[in-house]
């Protein structure tokens, strides 16, 4: 057995698995595991986390769940046409985009789907479980890099998808990772399992451009003591989540994360909106431009505007593979519950954290010396043999053959028996 076959591997399910995301962090990982081309937007491939204990990019393993049926490999190619992948990488990669791809379930519900919320529950852990068992994983962190869900519409309403697929991740023993700003974890349901289960989490809604400046910018004024009157913002993107954010209730969602960073950095909350058109046209690229009206000394009013164009799959992906080894890690270490210190990588972190990015990268600095000084709690157990509801860590899940009644919700699916 060859050297990297007898190191532990560990899983990195995808919720979203063929979209533009999923397909350039499956691209990325397999180009820069065979030093196709550096690391770059990898924190994690940094100095500061050498002595982490982190899995190997060479090491990790890809499946996940979708609605749609195009391949990665050919995704991979309209990336490529468009920008977005380097020419000739995914040609180089594709054993590995394939093989990722023979990975991928179908996911749900889709229109028509009869499968009651605890049945869809039990099918995608399932799917999860059976990749574990297969590979002989050590373990598995679930990522949503789904496009944007609407708000959700409250306990009496149906189980929105990224809950489902949250809930099966705890059902399955597996961490979690909210990329996206839907409802996920967040939800009544879902957060009380989690609290129940033992599994680390984090999210939500990873922050890759506006928000990234914002979060530096925020702290600058209220540091230098200078006045916000006014902060707005217009994003312009195409691509999957474009056409999801057309809609205002998933515009609202994304936004939140946007607005709260300027409340808490600033310590009050500026006029100004932030809108977002959907372009067709721009695909996977997007502009965020931001217009701040502050005062200076004796009332000298100023403006500052910034101008941010990016890629969004190119900054996503780096931050995915980022959470997914140090999640993957603080779950061998035998951490649970909400992992502040990933603060850094979104919008609206859950736990406890600060809102500035010095102060987030401070304390992922501080969280990848720890990591390197914990033990391996979680990695005497595969989680790939448990049977249903026996994942490493996780307790009984939604609601075996019991469906999930308001009042029921209420109490949480671990009440559920």
């Amino acid at each position: 057995m060859s050297a990297s076959l007898s190191r532990p591997r560990v899983g990195v399910w995808l919720i979203g698995a063929r979209g533009s995301v999923a397909t350039t962090v499956v691209t990325g990982c397999a180009a820069v595991a065979a030093g196709l081309h550096p690391p770059t937007g990898m924190v994690t491939e940094t100095p500061a986390f050498t002595d982490s204990g982190l899995p190997a990019l060479s090491d990790l393993v890809f499946g996940g769940h979708d609605t749609v049926d195009c391949p990665l490999p050919k995704h991979a190619e309209t990336l490529t046409a468009g920008g977005v992948l380097p020419p000739g990488v995914a040609t180089a990669v594709a054993a590995e985009l394939t093989a990722a791809d023979r990975e991928i379930r179908p996911g749900g519900p889709t229109p028509g789907d009869t499968r009651s919320e605890t049945e869809l529950i039990t099918a995608f852990a399932d799917d999860i479980r059976d990749f574990i068992h297969r590979h002989e994983l050590e373990r598995a962190v679930v990522v949503n890099v789904a496009s944007t869900e609407p708000a959700c519409q409250g306990l009496d309403a149906p189980l929105p998808a990224s809950s489902l697929y949250a809930l099966a991740a705890l059902r399955a023993g597996c961490p979690y990772v909210n990329f996206t700003p839907s409802e996920g974890m967040h939800h009544p349901v879902a957060a009380r399992e989690a609290e129940r289960s033992g599994l680390p989490y984090a999210g939500r809604d990873g922050k890759t451009g506006q928000t990234l400046l914002r979060s530096v910018l925020g702290p600058m004024f209220a540091q230098r003591a200078l006045t916000v009157r006014a902060w707005s913002g217009t994003n312009l993107l195409g691509g999957g989540d474009g056409a999801a954010l057309a809609d205002p209730a998933a515009a609202a969602a994304k936004n939140a994360g946007k607005e709260r960073v300027l409340a808490d950095t600033l310590g009050t909350t500026p006029q100004g909106e932030t809108h977002i058109d959907d372009v067709p046209a721009l695909g996977d690229w997007k502009t965020a431009w931001d217009h701040i009206a502050f005062d200076g000394f004796l009332g000298t009013r100023m403006i500052l505007q910034t101008t941010w164009q990016g890629c969004d799959s190119a900054l996503a992906a780096p931050l995915v593979l980022d959470l997914a080894r140090l999640t993957a890690r603080a779950h061998e270490s035998g951490l649970s519950g909400p992992l502040d210190a990933l603060a850094f990588y979104f919008k609206d972190p859950v736990g406890d954290a600060p809102s500035g990015l010095a102060e987030q990268y401070e304390a992922l600095i501080g969280f990848a010396g720890s990591l390197g000084s914990l033990g391996g709690a979680g990695a005497t157990e595969p989680a790939g043999p448990a049977g249903p509801g026996e994942g490493t860590g996780a307790r009984q899940g939604a609601g075996e053959g019991h469906e999930l009644g308001p009042e029921e919700r209420t109490k949480g699916t671990g009440d559920l028996r």
